[in-house]
């Protein structure tokens, strides 16, 4: 019978935030594995994780994962045939759900309003950065507007005296 050489892990790129794990991978700071990037076909929101492996990556039971996703807490996609799938996104949300919980004493209901009020800032924040930018263009369009107007009427105005300038006020007399 032949023996398969062993593999070792090659040290991560870039400092992690805990102690490596016995497995070599990179840990988080509660010595839960940190969350690995996922390929440049997928961003952030992509849905790629099973639970199972979600809940390793959060530090979490997969029935915990669940009992979040029944409450509405972190809703992960899902597949056609209905399994889990979270993205790297949602398991940052189950991070700091759990910070919540442990650290800081909120309960869930609490946390569904705190995580409903934080959607409500980024909602809120897109609108003004999008105002922003719809105010900046009419202001350009405004200040061209001027400019064009400048240049087509000067060469019809004629600087004028201020003593030069007689009122005329029908029915009065001075």
């Amino acid at each position: 019978m032949k023996s398969r050489p062993s593999r070792t892990a090659d040290p991560p790129a870039s400092p992690s935030p805990g102690p490596p794990r016995a497995d070599g991978a990179p840990a988080g700071p509660s010595g839960a594995p940190s969350a690995p990037r996922p390929s440049p076909a997928h961003d952030d929101d992509t849905p790629v994780y099973v639970i199972s492996i979600a809940a390793q990556l959060a530090g979490m039971h997969p029935q915990t994962l669940r009992a979040y996703d029944r409450l509405g807490l972190v809703t992960p996609g899902r597949t056609s045939g209905r399994g889990r799938r979270y993205s790297v996104r949602d398991v940052a949300l189950l991070r700091e759900v759990q910070r919540l919980s442990q650290e800081e004493g909120v309960n869930l209901q609490g946390i569904r309003r705190i995580l409903e009020l934080g959607g409500q800032v980024m909602m809120l924040q897109a609108q003004v950065r999008q105002l922003t930018e719809e105010l900046a263009a009419v202001r350009a369009e405004a200040e061209r507007r001027v400019a064009e107007a400048h240049r087509s009427h000067r060469r019809d105005l004629v600087p004028v005296d201020r003593s030069a300038i007689v009122l005329w006020r029908p029915g009065s007399r001075r």
